[in-house]
């Protein structure tokens, strides 16, 4: 048997899911039919891909792995054939916040005078933490300390500085320079899932007692502007989120931020090197 498209949408919908019945239903169609594709896809691979020993159904590790590479396929096929991009193969650059700071501009504008025939477009993906380039939502994604990633590759593009953001009527927002214990008595905006803050950029015993969790830069900005809160980033958002109501104070010993651009291999889309080349050209000039 030849594992077609079809095993990968009934793999996914179970995982999705996490149950036979409903993602038989989500596919319209018959749970046995449902669960035999699911065999052969697996009997296809020589892998289990799911656990069945348990009423809510989970993926092995063989099974995790491999959702990331059916998530990419399918997608790719996808967009092979949505009858709008029909003649125009955009190359999707994507990125959890800020993007190149204040290069991201010429990015672009360089890339249209240079690759006029390919649309490049700019992706904001703050709900994962690669910015959907393992998954197939972008094919080349601009990434900020992601530590490794498996299954793709990288290079590096620059280091960036932290600042630390504070309401503009904070005490802290007059100060020249901070140092990281000056937030530590503060409660402190992170984001989980995308963020490059977290407790341990702190010294052992000095980290903040308290954090506010936020989802997304947006309300990341909000929280501090509204002095619920004081945020640590780097100079790309300082460049991209200017804000009357917010401050940004070096912080002279923080740890800088490396930047890296990230795909997988095989490339998803011919002019990834490009993107690659001229975005190192970029942050050099």
């Amino acid at each position: 048997m030849t594992a077609d498209l079809r095993h990968l949408r009934a793999f996914l919908a179970i995982a999705a899911e996490g149950n036979v019945t409903r993602a038989a239903a989500r596919l319209h169609v018959t749970q046995p039919a449902l669960s035999r594709t699911l065999r052969q896809l697996e009997a296809h691979l020589g892998v289990r891909l799911v656990d069945r020993s348990t009423h809510h159904l989970e993926l092995t590790a063989a099974g995790e792995r491999y959702r990331q590479r059916a998530e990419a396929a399918v997608a790719a096929v996808d967009a092979a054939l949505d009858p709008s991009a029909a003649g125009v193969w955009p190359l999707r650059l994507g990125h959890a916040w800020s993007a190149l700071g204040a290069r991201t501009t010429m990015l672009l504008r360089r890339w249209a005078l240079l690759h006029p025939e390919v649309p490049l477009e700019l992706l904001r993906i703050d709900d994962e933490r690669i910015a959907g380039v393992g998954r197939g939502r972008c094919d080349v994604a601009i990434l900020r300390d992601p530590g490794p990633v498996a299954g793709l590759r990288t290079a590096r593009l620059m280091s960036e500085r932290r600042f630390a953001v504070l309401a503009v009527d904070s005490p802290l927002a007059a100060r020249a320079e901070l140092f990281l214990s000056d937030l530590a008595g503060e409660p402190v905006a992170m984001n989980a899932v995308t963020g490059s803050t977290t407790r341990g950029l702190w010294p052992a015993g000095a980290a903040p007692e308290r954090v506010v969790p936020v989802g997304n830069t947006d309300d990341w900005l909000v929280v501090i502007a509204a002095g619920r809160a004081v945020g640590v980033s780097t100079e790309a958002t300082v460049a991209v989120y200017p804000n009357p109501d917010v401050a940004y104070v070096p912080l002279v010993d923080a740890p800088l931020v490396e930047v890296v651009l990230a795909w997988a291999e095989p490339v998803t889309h011919p002019s990834v090197p490009a993107l690659v080349a001229l975005a190192a050209e970029v942050v050099a000039a």
